[in-house]
């Protein structure tokens, strides 16, 4: 080895700079000074940091994209906070917040407490994440100075087992190691509980003191359930420490190792469903996260937890570095991180949590096409959240973590097909449903089976809009919503309204006319394409509904009602498969969808495929005001011989259905079908085939079931409304009465 040649230094050279005085050999040359701001980007062993401004270092990172939240149409509460909103439009009064969905019963298995000293690991830093802090140098010793920039480092934890910290944190081990400092399991002998010291990574670089100093202030003021808490911050010797709690049980990354592959995706989106309240409360105090990836969320037994806060900042910093990981951080990250920032890099951990894909690589900035990837495939809903979640431009993204937590949310209910253990998830912006069992239930308005837009309850006209369900000619309403539109002339519902009226009034270019002003003025609005699929769809133009709604699901993946309406589209269009798919999707999710549940049927029946389309008769509750409808639909249905003769299973399912209504409605079609019923039997009994029981509480014999046909008959020509439908009763009466001597 070289002394140094300095004068009164007694180190040797070693990597091109002095292991005591840490300087390059009088009249060498550095790559760059020691300390000094490296000019491509700085990556600690776990996370990058970006320089703002900075060039990107090849193998890392695509080139910084300036970021822009957009001017939107929905204000911030929050006082002092700029304003932004993308395309959703979904920041309305009323709507559920992630701090509410904290309470419900996700879909996810408990994780048991573990022993804490199991915990421990050897205190060691693998060299292949070595680097130095300062110019992203592979480094390969354990301490000294960076061969590039003369950057003093070191990788060994200062700490051991055994030893005290201030007088009461007795240390066991070392139980991780990330970008800003190793982290200790200690015991507090004083309150008698388990803590985790954060100590530095790298003891010797004043660069990452700074950033634990930061780290502590931003942690001082975060008090959430959410977010790893912190106790105290303690001195050991010249070294500073952050007393944090322990939280005992598994990274969200560990988990999907463990399991060998992707999580499942309930169970995955319960997860960040969990943890998103956390960003919520961090947007509120104007912190940005920046670094969010399935290693920093922890999964204790029945909490989800934040637990590395080091690369936090101040949503309006400047200058100094900026901490993300490759193939989760959003593009404008690198210069100007956002909350919105933060909402992309959840979505990109949730992606990597359910599926296998090269994300920090072909993918870092996109994702697969659902033909790649079984799992979006497989999950549509899930693909739209993802895709909107990661879109480049922030202002086309979720607006805020309620909003992001709102459709993932609907996602999950989407995934869990109703599960029983989900209960039911009411949508903040749409009506259940909207089919009507008769014209007359809202003054001659279609059942057109598009659930209608909820009332925005903010809006300074509400109170107008809800009155006016009560007027029942639409014509009226229609007049009412003009009048207010000149006492409230910014009132977004009123414009709704009225284009909702001019649609049921058939006053269609009157009704576009009306969605391309509200578009023109709010043009990133999803709203006024939901009338214009509305409008469309009333005028039979099914490829244009078809894009309206596909629209409305792009910008609202989690909610029922787009999918309704596609369904309802693609059955008026012909197209039964791609309508089965949405009817089934919206049923299975949620059976407060009836007009799914009937559309269903009804597409099913017409493909021949008689036991699936009583299935989905079956799926509306008795709770429903269109039970009755199924009802006598199934009873059609089975009775029916356009698909094939109806069986003794046939017969005897529908004498239930109509048993189940008996009570409910005593109307022509109730007993038109009693009749069919009646003589389906009567007629298997005469080719020697029914062998069941009671029909209707009539004997199961040829004779009486032909006089319980003809007394129902007779019954439905009291309903006729004209002589010859009456005559026509009468006649299919005396047809099926049996044969006598007299």
């Amino acid at each position: 080895m070289t002394a140094c040649a300095r004068p009164g230094c007694s180190g040797t050279i070693e990597d091109g700079y002095c292991n005591t005085c840490g300087l390059a050999p009088a009249g060498a040359v550095a790559t760059a000074p020691a300390g000094q701001a490296a000019t491509a980007t700085a990556t600690a062993p776990s996370a990058t940091a970006v320089h703002a401004g900075s060039a990107p270092v090849a193998g890392h990172r695509t080139a910084p994209i300036s970021t822009r939240t957009g001017s939107g149409r929905t204000p911030s509460t929050r006082s002092g906070r700029s304003s932004r909103s993308g395309r959703s439009g979904t920041t309305r009064s009323g709507r559920t917040s992630s701090r509410q969905i904290t309470g419900r019963a996700l879909l996810r298995p408990p994780l048991p407490l573990a022993d804490p000293i199991s915990a421990i690991v050897p205190p060691v830093v693998p060299e292949r994440k070595r680097f130095c802090s300062n110019c992203d140098a592979q480094l390969r010793r354990d301490s000294g100075f960076c061969a590039r920039c003369g950057q003093e480092y070191s990788f060994i934890p200062s700490l051991k087992a055994g030893d005290v910290v201030a007088q009461k944190y007795e240390i066991k081990g070392t139980v991780a190691f990330g970008g800003l400092g190793w982290i200790y399991l200690a015991l507090d002998t004083v309150l008698n509980r388990w803590v985790t010291l954060k100590g530095l990574l790298n003891s010797k670089d004043p660069r990452m003191l700074e950033i634990a100093v930061q780290e502590r202030e931003y942690l001082a003021a975060v008090k959430h359930p959410n977010i790893v808490g912190i106790y105290d911050f303690v001195t050991h010797g010249e070294q500073g420490f952050i007393v944090l709690e322990y939280v005992n049980g598994k990274t969200l990354m560990t988990l999907r190792k463990e399991r060998g592959g992707p999580i499942p995706v309930a169970e995955a989106i319960s997860y960040i469903l969990e943890v998103l309240p956390a960003f919520e409360y961090l947007d509120d105090l104007g912190l940005v996260y920046c670094d969010f990836k399935p290693e920093n969320v922890m999964v204790e037994e029945d909490t989800v937890k934040l637990i590395d806060m080091g690369a936090v900042r101040q949503v309006d910093a400047t200058g100094g570095d900026i901490y993300g990981s490759k193939g989760y951080t959003a593009p404008e990250a690198h210069e100007t991180p956002t909350p919105l920032s933060d909402l992309y890099s959840v979505a990109r951990g949730l992606a990597v949590l359910v599926a296998s894909f090269d994300f920090q690589g072909k993918y870092e900035m996109s994702l697969p096409a659902t033909s790649e990837v079984t799992v979006f495939e497989e999950h549509e809903s899930l693909h739209r959240f993802l895709v909107k979640a990661t879109r480049h431009d922030p202002a086309e993204r979720f607006q805020s973590a309620g909003e992001m937590a709102e459709q993932l949310l609907g996602v999950l209910q989407n995934v869990a097909a109703g599960g029983s253990e989900l209960g039911r998830v009411e949508s903040a912006i749409f009506e259940t449903d909207s089919d009507r069992t008769s014209d007359s239930e809202r003054g001659g308005q279609r059942g057109d089976g598009v659930p209608r837009l909820k009332v925005d309850r903010g809006d300074p006209a509400a109170a107008i809009i809800i009155a006016a369900g009560a007027i029942a000619d639409p014509d009226r309403r229609r007049k009412m919503f003009e009048q207010a539109l000149s006492q409230f002339p910014d009132s977004m519902e009123l414009r709704l309204r009225l284009v909702d009226e001019l649609v049921t009034l058939e006053r269609f270019l009157d009704a576009e006319k009306a969605v391309a002003d509200i578009e023109q003025k709010h043009p990133k609005e999803w709203r006024p394409a939901w009338m214009r699929g509305r409008a469309l769809l009333a005028q039979g133009k099914t490829t244009e509904t078809v894009t309206a709604f596909e629209h409305v699901l792009d910008e609202l993946p989690g909610e029922l009602a787009p999918k309704q309406a596609l369904g309802r589209a693609y059955e008026k269009a012909g197209s039964l498969d791609r309508a089965i798919r949405y009817y089934d999707a919206v049923s299975r999710a949620d059976a407060s969808f009836t007009g799914a549940a009937l559309g269903l049927a009804r597409c099913l029946a017409q493909q021949g495929d008689k036991a699936r389309a009583a299935e989905a008769f079956r799926r509306v509750p008795a709770t429903s005001n269109r039970f009755v409808m199924a009802q006598t639909g199934l009873a059609e249905l089975l009775v029916s011989e356009a698909i094939r003769a109806p069986t003794l299973q046939d017969v005897t399912a529908a004498a239930a259905a109509l048993k189940a209504i008996d009570g409910l409605s005593d109307g022509l079609a109730v007993h038109e079908l009693r009749a069919r019923v009646y003589a389906a039997g009567a007629a298997l009994i005469g080719h020697g085939a029914y062998a069941g029981g009671d029909l209707l509480d009539v004997a199961p014999r040829a004779g009486d079931l032909r006089i319980a046909a003809e007394r129902e008959l007779r019954a439905c020509s009291k309903f006729a409304k004209t002589p010859h439908e009456r005559n026509i009763f009468v006649d299919r009466a005396n047809a099926v009465r049996p044969l006598t001597l007299l």
